[in-house]
This record gives C-alpha cells, structure tokens and sequence, in this order.
C-alpha cells in the first residue's frame, strides 16, 4: 500500500536519506505497530506521521495529532485519561475520552519527550495492554488506536537524566524513522524550494516562476537550523517580495543575501561551460532534465550556474 499522492508530495527528495523514509513509510504503514519519528524541528516529522496514517488501514479513520506539552499546561491529564461522568466537577459524558474520539484511528503524540511522568504511566498501560482504564469505573475499555509519536530529543538522554520512562522508551522503539536535517541533504534543496515557490506564487497571486542562480546558491550555503519549514518561509517571504518572475538575492533575508557566503568554486573548463549551456538549451530551460542528461543533482547544476554568472562577473 503506497502513501497517498497529497502525502508523498509533502515529504520531497531525491536524497538517500529521503529515499530511505519513504521506504519505511511503506514497509511500516500496514503494519499496526507503534512508530516513533526522530528529528529536528521543521524537518516535517508530523508529515511523516500523516503519511504513516494515509498508508495504512486506518487511513479512513481520524488521524489527531496531539501537542503534549500544550495539553499538560492547560488541561492537565484530565482529557488524556478516560474518565465516567461526574468523576470531576463539570465531567460530561462525552468530554475528554480522548481514545473514543480517536478510536479505530492513529492518535500522533506530538513531542513525546516532554510527556509528564503521570502521562506516560498511563500511555504505558494503553500500549502494554491495548486497553484504557476509565477513572469512576472497574471497567477497561479496549483502545483500538494506533500511536505514532515525534519527538526532538534525544530519549536515550532523557532516560538517563531520569525524565523518560525507560520500559516505555523500549515499548515505544519498535520501530523508528530519523528524519535527517535540511544541512544533511542539501541536494534536496533545489526541489523543495522549486514546490514551496509554486504553491507561494500561487497563495500570493504573483508571477514568480524562477529562482535566479545565485540565489539558489546562498539557499544551498545556508545551515537551515529551522530546516524544512524555515526554507518554505523563506520562499514564501522572497514571493512576496520579488518585484519580477525571477527570485534574486536581493530578494532573500538579509542573512542569506548579505552574511552567509558560498563556498569559493573552482573555475569551470570552456569544455564544461559549453555542455551546460548546449544541455539548458536542448531541454528549453529545463533544469531538472538537464540535471538528469548531465548525470548530477539539481543543487550540483545550480552550483555550476552560479559559478558561471560568478565568473562572467570578474
């Protein structure tokens, strides 16, 4: 079974490593196993979780995504656990059974590492025994829910330091997918940054259609420590700003246009130079085909163009 086509669409790239989690996606959508998703903020952990969802046999039931630490600040467990009515003052009969709304679908325990120590008692005995105690009654209700969990820490650390359960680290880590950060597959840039800045022309109502090869340089050089989400806004702001179809540093924030500086490149042969132009011109513009006929990745071509233009200039 293939994760839907809305779902594969936001996890882009060619990478090995984006590769790799699509692959896990589809060995690991089927099969009704708990899945945790390392990474990163903004490297699209809960795309990777939507997607599991979409994959799987669940996928016409109710993926909720759940903010852990947001639910401990305002509510407390009370809607984390299953509770009979009129347990707590104000306690209705369909009020904060959590498991019943999700039930038969994937519930996402978004930043699992900042689970309270109660919380993860109870998630513990929901995984261990596929069943949810209801506070007021003797009864346990079977939870037929799937967890998938996202978490930014490092759990083996926060075991140690005594914050995480360490038999339900070892409950939850039957199966993992690391997401790798945007610095680490840099080769992904081009396409990610090409689909963010279609889906910005289009929000924006401006004609902006390319990204200028210099620019597409400074994305490359850039560390990205927002990662994905920080490179889609970045997009989004350059739409907006652009005053032609063409994104131009001048465009991008100030730290890419003015501060980070791209690796010096060595001076390309005549040879060389004229394959990539006689390849751009056989495709019409077409840099993803030229990438393809010329054997190297896209963030290799928009590399080669840059230094180019760099060289034209001196």
């Amino acid at each position: 079974m293939e994760p839907t086509r809305e779902a594969t669409a936001s996890l882009l790239g060619e990478s090995a490593a984006m590769r790799l989690v699509r692959q896990q996606i589809r060995l690991l959508g089927p099969v009704d196993t708990t899945v945790v998703i390392e990474g990163e903020t903004g490297t699209g952990k809960e795309l990777v979780a939507r997607a599991i969802h979409e994959a799987s046999q669940r996928r016409h039931r109710p993926f909720i995504p759940l903010g852990i630490a947001g639910l401990a600040e305002l509510l407390g467990t009370r809607r984390w656990l299953e509770y009979a009515p009129g347990v707590f003052s104000g306690a209705a009969a369909d009020d904060g059974r959590l498991f019943d709304q999700v039930r038969g679908g994937t519930l996402l325990l978004d930043e699992l590492g900042d689970m309270p120590a109660n919380m993860q008692t109870h998630l513990l005995r929901v995984l261990r025994e596929r069943e949810s105690l209801r506070l007021g009654e003797s009864t346990r209700w079977p939870s037929d829910v799937r967890v998938l969990a996202t978490t930014h820490r490092n759990l083996s650390q926060e075991v140690a330091a005594g914050r995480f359960r360490e038999d339900l680290l070892y409950r939850l880590w039957g199966a993992r997918i690391i997401l790798p950060p945007l610095r680490r597959r840099r080769d992904d840039i081009p396409l990610l940054a090409a689909a963010f800045l279609g889906r910005a022309a289009v929000k924006h109502r401006k004609a902006v259609d390319l990204i200028g090869s210099e620019a597409m340089a400074r994305l490359l050089a850039h560390r990205w420590p927002g990662n994905v989400r920080e490179l889609e806004s970045t997009i989004e702001l350059a739409v907006v700003r652009a005053t032609a179809r063409t994104i131009g540093v001048a465009d991008l924030l100030p730290e890419l246009a003015g501060d980070t500086v791209p690796p010096p490149r060595p001076p390309m042969s005549e040879l060389e130079r004229q394959r990539v132009l006689d390849t751009l011109k056989q495709t019409g513009g077409n840099r993803s085909l030229a990438a393809r006929l010329l054997g190297m990745s896209r963030a290799t071509l928009y590399r080669r163009l840059a230094a180019m233009g760099n060289e034209n200039n001196r």
